[in-house]
């Protein structure tokens, strides 16, 4: 099934109007071509029947949700990330007696245990970690921090590069084919719910972290969405981006200090 750009914008306004979820801003070409994968999912010929099911159908509704945002994510993902935090960023946070880390969208949670373990290695105990998404339904995923065994291996090797300091496998047990991360990592860390688009601030951090998030966004909601940051962030707190995300081109760049420009950590300096 095809889409005209009229079609895809009045049916993302609809959403709007109906659910309060706000997809238009997000990058055009991105979000075309999940509508169009989720239109192939469930079996859309038809223009009509995508926007009439989409309205009345809260549970094919959900789906929706699931599909247009983006949630492709693993412990330790980008190895040399963490490495950099650790030595770059937590020497600072050492000097807090006490710290909050905004982890925005969060997905299903695999990132946000990798830095509990991080923070639990460089004895950053009285740490909060806040872990936002969009999807409710991934942060139920979280929330269980429960993944599939077939991923350890691969996890292991990320948390070796990323400088870990104990074994990984103390860190989860496993039960048939899957590995249930230890409890005592969900101690510091508070899930929910978050929408960058309409949502704002709700506390002061240390550290936001919010990597591969922005590259789905046009320019303008780039911009929203940084600001919030910068508002969010303490004074010298850290902001995190993803690989192919840059302040460089943002109105706030003046703002901030360059800490990893490989790994895109800045710093809050006005």
């Amino acid at each position: 099934m095809e889409i005209t750009e009229k079609e895809k914008d009045l049916l993302l306004y609809q959403i709007k109007k109906r659910y309060g979820y706000d997809f238009t801003n997000y990058a055009e070409a991105s979000i075309k071509r999940r509508i169009i994968r989720f239109c192939e999912i469930h079996h859309f010929k038809q223009y009509f029947d995508l926007k009439h099911d989409l309205m009345n159908d809260s549970g094919l509704f959900a789906d929706f949700v699931l599909q247009i945002t983006v949630n492709v994510t693993e412990m330790f993902r980008d190895a040399s990330f963490f490495h950099s935090t650790k030595e770059n960023v937590f020497p600072n946070l050492a000097t807090y007696t006490h710290c909050k880390i905004w982890h925005a969208g969060c997905s299903t949670g695999e990132e946000v245990y990798s830095m509990a373990i991080m923070l639990k290695e460089s004895k950053l105990l009285k740490t909060m970690v806040y872990a936002t998404d969009i999807n409710p339904e991934v942060l139920n995923q979280a929330r269980e921090a429960t993944y599939s065994m077939k991923q350890m291996k691969e996890y292991t090797t990320n948390y070796i590069k990323a400088g870990g300091s104990a074994s990984f496998s103390d860190y989860y047990t496993a039960h048939y084919n899957m590995a249930i991360l230890n409890s005592t990592l969900k101690k510091n860390i508070v899930f929910s719910q978050h929408n960058l688009v309409s949502d704002g601030s709700f506390n002061e951090f240390n550290l936001i972290v919010c990597r591969n998030v922005l590259i789905y966004f046009n320019k303008e909601l780039q911009e929203h969405v940084l600001n919030l940051f910068y508002e969010s962030l303490a004074p010298l707190g850290y902001l995190a981006l993803g690989s192919k995300e840059s302040l460089l081109f943002s109105s706030l760049n003046t703002k901030f200090e360059v800490v990893d420009k490989n790994e895109k950590i800045y710093r809050k300096i006005e």
